[in-house]
């Protein structure tokens, strides 16, 4: 392949992952001239792929929408990470229907995979073999999904109805940064411009966005990024949980047998220490010292020595013996 061919092809791969680029950006990432990039715009163009340009200082290139397309372009990275992606998704998750969807797309894809592509996919899938379960936590709609990723990668603000933790129900109109996957569950990073602060939705708790046309300047996150911002908000929502105990068995044994950190772990003597832990609940804390199989005194808080004597309870009623 020569050179020019193979700039055309990273230029419209370029052109379509996001909505719009300037002559600069491209020129940068292709690291030629803008004018190499106006000439590679025109190659494209007389190859049948709809470029639109607009002049001026807020002007760039943009492949236009709605407009028959020829042939999506993957390198084979890509296409692997594609396939892999759709073959997981087929065995279930966080998004109504897609399973069935998934399975479809993949078939479609596998019939033009050269090859040598199709024995690497096919090879990872051989080698995994995943375990089967039943759904657990919401899900969300594929096109609520395909309308928020939009609305991020444009820049454009979004209304939406959002239901909160107490059941009540709000109008939001929001800058969207970014979408988080966590676990089984979706997050909407966005700037709330009501409230005129940072805010983190659950998508499953979101209905009928609607994008407004109306793009809004880069904002900027105040974390490393969309994922940490999703984090930060949800440990921040889940007060700790804090206990301290002490523990008749070596620092040394403890630390062997409950993952803690050496901050919270101290040393009393030769057979004793204390142990200063949290979790998100008490009940959590509760299970996870139950099963340390060493012996224990629970020295605050008081709930926390409540918790497993019901704990206690429950376990000996579920043997079938009187407490």
């Amino acid at each position: 392949m020569s050179d020019t061919s193979a700039r055309l092809l990273r230029l419209l791969s370029l052109l379509q992952t996001r909505r719009e680029w300037s002559g600069p950006e491209l020129a940068e990432r292709l690291e030629v001239t803008v004018r190499t990039v106006r000439r590679d715009v025109g190659r494209l163009r007389g190859l049948g792929y709809p470029v639109h340009a607009e002049l001026g200082t807020a002007g760039g290139y943009r492949l236009e929408a709605g407009t028959a397309m020829p042939p999506l372009l993957l390198d084979d990275e890509e296409a692997v990470a594609i396939a892999l992606g759709l073959r997981g998704a087929a065995a279930g998750g966080g998004v109504q229907g897609i399973e069935e969807s998934s399975v479809r797309a993949l078939a479609k894809l596998e019939q033009v995979l050269p090859g040598r592509l199709r024995r690497r996919v096919n090879a990872v899938h051989t080698a995994t073999m995943p375990i089967a379960g039943p759904p657990a936590g919401p899900s969300v709609a594929p096109g609520t999904l395909t309308v928020l990723a939009a609305a991020c990668r444009d820049r454009e603000r979004l209304r939406f109805a959002y239901r909160a933790k107490d059941d009540s129900y709000s109008r939001r109109l929001v800058e969207p940064y970014g979408l988080v996957s966590a676990g089984r569950r979706w997050y909407l990073v966005a700037w709330d411009t009501d409230r005129g602060d940072w805010r983190t939705f659950r998508v499953d708790r979101l209905a009928d966005p609607l994008a407004t046309g109306v793009r809004s300047a880069p904002r900027e996150l105040p974390a490393e990024d969309a994922a940490a911002f999703v984090k930060r908000s949800l440990a921040a929502s889940r007060p700790a949980a804090r206990a301290v105990l002490t523990v008749h068995a070596p620092a040394s044994v403890l630390a062997d047998r409950f993952r803690v950190t050496e901050a919270e772990v101290e040393p009393v003597d030769e057979r004793t220490c204390t142990l200063r832990t949290s979790a998100d609940s008490l009940e959590w804390t509760a299970l996870r010292i139950a099963f340390l199989e060493l012996e224990f005194t629970v020295r605050e808080p008081p709930e926390l020595a409540a918790r497993l004597r019901d704990l206690g309870t429950r376990l000996v009623r579920a043997a079938g013996e009187e407490s």
